[in-house]
């Protein structure tokens, strides 16, 4: 008896897997849908929320052609149909055709955005599908339909549509040169409005920007107004990051609220609709006493804020499908260490820096590029350390050469230590030493963010 297969298409992710039938005098028995050996061989983990089921009593029975906007595995539990589908998704596969005549004994794997139609080829034909969205009559004004007849994909329905049995509704769907391709899932940005998250729109033109006050995760009727059925992923920007603030009693109140219990929210959202969420942690997580931090090094974070920002990476890690990007010292549009020191430069004041505490830059654009990188190559869910890349430097000696590169001598930039700079100063989180994190884990991935030097040179021009 042959084993359980696949076999690619034409259509790319449109999957037909050989079923195995095990049959005696009674009948036959299959696995439908097997998720584990399906999974190995190559079917994504769609989650089907709902198995739906056509009954077609005669041959000719003929239905189609529906893209509907989400993915279905379909199979036959008795007849025989002859299936079609056309790509109508954008890009160069759109109006690519695949036919095959199947039984019982296939299944075919069908992703969201190509159309879908068959022909019952014997009397009582039991055709059956599982979609990962629950269906509503809402849900119509998303389909993408194409009609049965069209010239140009010249599907060779084995039984002459003049007469087969069609619904008054397929028969009138539009030629394929009517035909808008269907959108691909956006993308949301939680909040868009922040300096990463106008970073990330940028790069994400199509997304879906959320942010206060219009979008609030304490709102339930907020989060409701989202299509979130139509969201292919989250990138949550959106952050408290006053560290000191967060010491007090109010900010203490206000970091938890945003970092942890907002956080669950989404966390829920993307668990509810199975949507996978890319996350930006933080350097913070840590004591610094390590030099160089990898992605599997315990927490052990000192403030407020780091405690914070742990208690969401744990919260973020219980989804199925998630990218944690843990970053430090981040410059982007808006107020920074480098603006203020570039600041300081032009205006002739000569400021002491901290150069006690070690790390790397990380530039909003290359934030933004490797959370869209993890995002769009559907990287291995886990935690990502990303920072630019070049030499572990200090705060002072980081000051000193926006200081050259501002006209102003290095030599204007006095250095103290940590404890000298606060001396004079309450309520103040305590700092990591060391914020080096390793990024040999996102490099395989096949992004390489930019030196620090290189973006500080271009960011101060």
């Amino acid at each position: 008896m042959a084993a359980l297969s696949v076999t690619e298409t034409a259509i790319p992710g449109l999957l037909v897997f050989d079923l195995p039938l095990h049959g005696d005098a009674r009948g036959w028995f299959k696995e439908n849908w097997q998720r584990a050996k399906m999974l190995e061989l190559g079917l994504p983990d769609f989650g089907p929320v709902q198995n739906n089921m056509s009954f077609n009593a005669a041959p000719g029975s003929t239905r189609g052609l529906h893209a509907e906007p989400w993915d279905k595995l379909i199979s036959l539990a008795h007849g025989r149909i002859f299936g079609a589908w056309v790509d109508l998704r954008p890009g160069d596969g759109f109006g690519t055709v695949v036919t095959l005549e199947m039984g019982p004994d296939k299944a075919v794997y069908v992703p969201r955005g190509v159309a879908n139609g068959y022909q019952a080829l014997e009397p009582d034909t039991v055709y059956s599908y599982l979609v990962n969205e629950h269906w509503s009559p809402d849900a119509r004004g998303s389909y993408t339909y194409l009609n049965l007849a069209d010239e140009t994909v010249a599907i060779d329905w084995p039984i002459p549509l003049i007469q087969a049995e069609i619904s008054a509704a397929d028969a009138v769907h539009p030629r394929l040169a009517d035909v808008t391709p269907m959108a691909p899932k956006r993308t949301v940005v939680v909040g868009a409005k922040g300096q990463l998250g106008r970073a990330l729109m940028a790069l994400l033109p199509d997304a879906l920007g959320l942010d206060l006050p219009e979008f609030d995760l304490r709102d339930p009727e907020a989060i409701a107004s989202v299509p979130w059925g139509q969201v292919g992923a989250i990138i949550n920007a959106a952050a408290y990051t006053a560290v000191d603030a967060a010491e007090t009693a109010e900010g203490r109140r206000n970091c938890w609220d945003v970092n942890v219990t907002c956080l669950a929210r989404l966390v829920e959202v993307a668990r509810a609709h199975r949507i996978p969420l890319a996350h930006v942690s933080t350097d913070y997580v840590f004591d610094g006493t390590e030099e160089l931090h990898t992605e599997d090094e315990p927490f052990t974070p000192l403030g407020v804020y780091g405690q914070t920002k742990a208690a969401g990476d744990a919260l973020v890690a219980t989804l199925p499908r998630y990218w944690i990007t843990r970053t430090s010292w981040v410059i982007g549009d808006g107020n920074n260490f480098v603006r203020t020191m570039a600041s300081l430069a032009e205006r002739g004041i000569s400021p002491s820096v901290v150069g006690d505490q070690y790390g790397r830059l990380t530039f909003t654009t290359d934030l933004a590029a490797g959370l869209v990188h993890l995002v769009t190559t559907r990287a291995a869910s886990g935690t990502y350390n990303l920072t630019n890349t070049g030499p572990t430097l200090s705060w002072a000696q980081i000051a000193k050469r926006v200081f050259e590169l501002s006209g102003r001598s290095a030599d204007d930039v006095a250095e103290v230590t940590t404890q000298e700079y606060f001396a004079d100063k309450a309520g103040i989180a305590p700092r990591p030493t060391h914020s080096t994190l390793d990024l040999t884990k996102l490099e395989a991935t096949g992004f390489t963010p930019a030196d620090a030097d290189e973006r500080l040179v271009a960011y101060l021009s």
